[in-house]
């Protein structure tokens, strides 16, 4: 992973503080980690953690450095990763909405694109999300489903974001697959659950 470059986009769920020790992950494995934030997770999370973790300013204006943010911040990474991804993240790339830098990165990226949902068990159950989630598999990109457990809002279920450890995972074998320095094409369809190759 060393030298290899890295988008992590950050959205407005609770298990956005888990996100920075995935950071830090990959920050240690030599990785180059930019970090895109939605107005949302700055709630959350402060920007000045992750930018404390990579030593890099954190992306969140949609008008920010650049003559096109959104084209720049795409052509630099070679894998991109939305952790946690909101059921309004979903809902947006499913549709190819792109209303936020994050969202703009993300329908700017041509490369492997990983999502880590993260919702309530009763959000993430609705017809609607689950077939933005099937809309997403079919058009490439990589899913990671929440696993079950106890959730930020007491109850126990489908919901909560993948551990760091599964994510660093999938996103490693993402880069195996990826030339260095270079963007690959995403593929038609993706792996979902297990994510850890590209079909």
């Amino acid at each position: 992973m060393k030298g290899r470059e890295l988008l992590i986009g950050v959205t407005g769920g609770i298990a956005a503080y888990k996100t920075a020790a995935l950071v830090s992950q990959l920050v240690q494995a030599g990785a180059g980690v930019t970090v895109v934030m939605t107005e949302c997770a700055t709630r959350l999370v402060g920007p000045k953690t992750f930018e404390a973790l990579t030593g890099r300013p954190v992306r969140t204006d949609t008008f920010g450095l650049g003559a096109h943010p959104h084209i720049e911040l795409a052509q630099q990474a070679e894998v991109l990763c939305v952790a946690p991804a909101t059921a309004n993240l979903l809902a947006k790339a499913a549709c190819g909405l792109a209303d936020d830098l994050l969202s703009t990165v993300l329908l700017a990226f041509a490369g492997p694109a990983i999502l880590a949902p993260a919702m309530n068990a009763e959000m993430w159950r609705k017809p609607a999300v689950q077939r933005n989630v099937a809309q997403l598999v079919a058009d490439g990109f990589a899913m990671i489903d929440p696993e079950e457990g106890y959730l930020s809002c007491g109850t126990v279920g489908p919901g909560r974001m993948a551990s760091p450890e599964k994510i660093f995972e999938v996103i490693a074998a993402a880069l195996e697959k990826t030339p260095r320095g270079s963007v690959s094409p995403r593929p038609s369809s993706a792996s979902r659950s297990d994510a850890t190759t590209w079909t």
